[in-house]
């Protein structure tokens, strides 16, 4: 027994289709905690992009600062051994990052 038709035209189905899709990713950005895309796609995305660059920025700083802190948690004979040395390292990295990412930030 064929199923009855939902839509009565492909006009209607594709449309539905558009509607779901555009539901699922302002779902998925909402998630993420960041601004809907312009309505008009030509548009900047200004506010978009600054509230992504703000949480990479509070994130990277975050695990820049569990860093820190584990480290100095650690011994003396750590912190001067080869994987202390690694993790200095690691750190001096993040810390570029971060103060690249704060120039970015408009």
């Amino acid at each position: 027994m064929p199923q009855a038709r939902k839509y009565a035209s492909a006009r209607e189905r594709q449309a539905a289709y558009r509607a779901r899709t555009e539901a699922a990713r302002a779902a998925q950005l909402q998630a993420r905690g960041l601004p809907s895309l312009p309505a008009i796609p030509t548009v900047a995305g200004s506010a978009r992009w600054k509230a992504a660059l703000h949480q990479a920025h509070q994130l990277l700083a975050s695990i820049r600062d569990e860093m820190q802190a584990y480290a100095q948690d650690r011994s003396d004979s750590w912190q001067e051994s080869e994987r202390g040395q690694l993790h200095e390292e690691r750190i001096a990295a993040l810390e570029e990052i971060v103060d690249a990412l704060a120039d970015l930030e408009w």
